[in-house]
């Protein structure tokens, strides 16, 4: 058997994997669910080994989709399959909700990968179908998060409950990084607006808690993280599969 370990992030929208060997998460992929749920999992399956060690999934979709991933992969792969959770504490990672089961997972794996990285307090930030920003502290605590529309979200708001305005188009990402303050055109100023408000409340949230003497960094991932990069001010860190780094440390610690 192969000494490859699979990570799987399930998310609202996209499926993204990567192997695990050796330290490194390599071989990194995705694909959108809803191409899953029509063309089936060959989609996925016919990209990743024959025999793996261990498959370890963050999925935020609910049981449904877990029972068709876990058949998949343990008859596919011949490994075990094994779900991750939020919890109280995780590797020196710990939850500020009463109920700690009911922070995603997505925010609990992204929020374990960049402990990895950072000595200190960040802040995790997930641009995706919604953007979740949650903060550490550097004694490992989750002091608490925000979620809110991403992007695409926000523009499809705006195009289905207002009378006039249409759908915008995706930026490129150099686009992005040239927007000018104020718009002159209703595509230009919903993507300044829907790019201001994300980075407003990242922002907004550092001014907070750098008032409580906390100056924590920013670790951006999520499909929407580039947009954002050239938005914010100050060192920041771009990690596209911060959930996949979670992943693999409960996969070397635990499993």
């Amino acid at each position: 058997m192969s000494d490859e370990a699979l990570l799987l992030d399930v998310g609202n929208t996209r499926v993204k994997w990567g192997l695990f060997a050796d330290g490194r998460i390599t071989r990194t992929g995705s694909v959108e669910r809803l191409r899953l749920n029509e063309s089936g999992f060959g989609l996925l399956t016919t990209k990743l080994p024959r025999r793996l060690n261990g498959v370890v999934i963050s999925n935020v979709t609910g049981a449904a989709f877990s029972a068709r991933l876990s058949g998949v992969f343990s008859l596919y792969c011949d490994s075990n399959v094994h779900f991750v959770q939020s919890e109280r504490e995780t590797l020196g990672l710990k939850s500020s909700y009463a109920q700690p089961r009911k922070l995603g997972v997505d925010r609990w794996m992204a929020m374990l990968g960049a402990r990895s990285e950072v000595k200190g307090s960040f802040c995790s930030v997930d641009a995706g179908t919604a953007v979740t920003i949650d903060v550490v502290d550097g004694s490992g605590t989750h002091l608490g998060g925000q979620i809110m529309p991403g992007l695409a979200l926000m523009n499809r708001v705006l195009e289905c409950d207002t009378g006039k305005i249409t759908p915008c188009s995706r930026l490129s990402r150099r686009s992005a990084r040239n927007l000018p303050t104020l718009g002159k055109s209703t595509r230009t100023a919903v993507s300044i607006g829907t790019l201001n408000a994300v980075c407003g409340a990242v922002e907004r949230t550092l001014r907070k808690m750098r008032a409580e003497r906390l100056r924590p960094k920013i670790i951006l991932t999520g499909g929407d993280a580039p947009y954002l990069l050239k938005q914010l001010d100050g060192d920041i860190l771009h990690r596209p599969h911060l959930v996949l780094q979670g992943l693999a440390l409960i996969w070397r610690d635990r499993l």
